[in-house]
């Protein structure tokens, strides 16, 4: 039944996004100008639950160029780039709703801002080729940036403790610390993983002193990771299905 729920609401909303697509691509100017972005709104709010992140948006400042949040509406968008923000990066990738991409694109686009699109996963150790990209994203983006995914608690965290590493400086124990409850992650869930790679890695530096990016380089198996972690059962209740995570 459970599976069943779970594709009817994966229909529901690929038809939702191709009505979108049509209103805001197909349709007459006058019909877009008038239309398109109330749409794009109601998606946003009802079907991408949009509605929670209005009341919080799991925001906070992480390094003094640095800030992490769930998925910003475009009013949270335009008070980023109030403070300075110059680059979104958006960790969703084609997992947003049509209509939340159509209005993060064009709130970027209003405010100046760059929109850099880099899909993680929640829920599988990141490959090597995943962390390569993270790494090239950080080394070419223009600071100071915002990084978010759908609720800024678990592919917000995995970035995070990327940047804390990488741009900030931080030893990864240290780095850990942007995966958290107080960022609403879960780590006994399936989302623990994540912590599990870096927990790997801690022991790995213990025993030989090797570096981070040493390590994910030359000795990092994902295959490995997430064939030793184990989640509980509650947990994964609790995250997939009352607080409904990517």
């Amino acid at each position: 039944m459970a599976s069943l729920l779970k594709q009817a609401k994966r229909g529901f909303r690929r038809r939702s996004d191709a009505l979108l697509h049509s209103a805001v691509h197909s349709s007459p100017p006058w019909v877009r100008s008038r239309f398109a972005p109330a749409l794009c709104y109601a998606e946003m709010l009802l079907i991408d639950y949009g509605f929670i992140r209005s009341v919080y948006n799991n925001r906070h400042r992480i390094l003094p160029d640095v800030w992490r949040s769930a998925q910003p509406a475009p009013h949270h968008i335009a008070r980023a780039a109030g403070r300075g923000v110059k680059t979104v990066i958006n960790l969703r990738g084609e997992e947003q709703t049509y209509g939340t991409r159509w209005l993060e694109e064009r709130a970027c686009e209003r405010n100046g801002l760059a929109l850099v699109n880099l899909r993680l996963r929640s829920r599988a150790a990141p490959t090597r080729a995943e962390f390569q990209s993270i790494k090239n994203v950080l080394e070419t983006v223009q600071f100071p940036i915002l990084i978010h995914c759908k609720s800024g608690a678990d592919r917000a965290g995995l970035m995070a403790v990327m940047v804390a590493h990488l741009h900030g400086g931080q030893p990864i124990r240290q780095a850990m610390k942007q995966l958290s409850l107080r960022y609403g992650h879960v780590r006994s869930a399936d989302t623990g993983v994540i912590d599990a790679v870096f927990e790997h890695y801690l022991e790995a530096e213990a025993k030989t002193g090797i570096g981070f990016w040493d390590w994910v380089q030359t000795v990092y198996d994902a295959r490995e990771v997430s064939s030793t972690f184990k989640a509980r059962g509650w947990a994964n209740r609790l995250v997939n299905g009352i607080l409904r995570r990517e």
